[in-house]
């Protein structure tokens, strides 16, 4: 890995100051010591050069998509109210970059949502090219793993979940943008790392909180106050 691991990194999620004081914010604006836009103003230069050709199209649509997503925002920035959901904007953004294939990558848990995602997205007119999270029926047992290892440790044979195949089909096959739909921790990583086409998610895997993973920080006053101490059991 590279970069300085000397200094202090960034800590934006721990910045001290107002969100409307931040120097991110406005010219003039307050800092912690660690602050990127304040102290690593070379490397800020260095991202805006690179860009460019396709990545400053893609920017400059992601921000259109961005700002439509709001009403009400000449009232000002108090009074702005949103207007679509995650998939409307989707549609709209691919529609903005001019994609006409799109890749959708699902787990199988969620097999019939991504039916309904691949036809509300053939109705929008793309053609879509999807692949589930155990396409290839690959053993676990290739990855040097024993039924200990598996969901159902009762079965001979269990498939595992193919994140780089799934990458490599909707490379093969064309796709301009890939959506992500419910995909491992960890398997996404592996899907992102080896597509070719920009990648987009849809839902991420939450399977105690139907997906929606969030519940657990916006209670982690209350029920989920466990996360604020180390786990018992690491991996458990």
């Amino acid at each position: 890995m590279g970069g300085n691991t000397k200094k202090s990194g960034p800590d934006c999620a721990a910045c001290p100051f107002d969100w409307a004081e931040r120097a991110c914010r406005k010219p003039g604006g307050k800092g912690p010591k660690t602050c990127p836009t304040l102290r690593d103003r070379k490397l800020a230069a260095r991202a805006q050069a690179l860009t460019t050709g396709a990545d400053l199209e893609f920017a400059c649509q992601a921000s259109r998509q961005e700002s439509s997503g709001y009403g009400n925002r000449e009232a000002g920035y108090a009074r702005v109210r949103p207007l679509k959901p995650r998939i409307q904007e989707l549609v709209e953004f691919a529609h903005r970059m001019g994609y006409r294939r799109l890749g959708l990558a699902f787990c199988i848990g969620l097999r019939n949502e991504a039916a309904v995602v691949r036809d509300l997205l053939a109705v929008q007119g793309f053609e879509v090219v999807s692949a589930s999270c155990k396409v290839g029926r690959a053993e676990k047992s290739l990855l040097g793993m024993g039924p200990e290892d598996q969901v159902d440790p009762t079965v001979p044979v269990e498939t595992m979940c193919n994140p780089v195949f799934q990458a490599l089909l909707l490379n093969e096959y064309g796709a301009e943008l890939n959506v992500l739909l419910g995909l491992c921790v960890g398997h996404d990583s592996l899907f992102i790392k080896h597509a070719q086409a920009p990648v987009t998610v849809l839902a991420v895997k939450d399977r105690l909180l139907g997906h929606n993973p969030l519940a657990a920080i916006y209670t982690s006053d209350s029920y989920w106050r466990s996360l604020k101490h180390p786990l018992e059991e690491s991996g458990s």
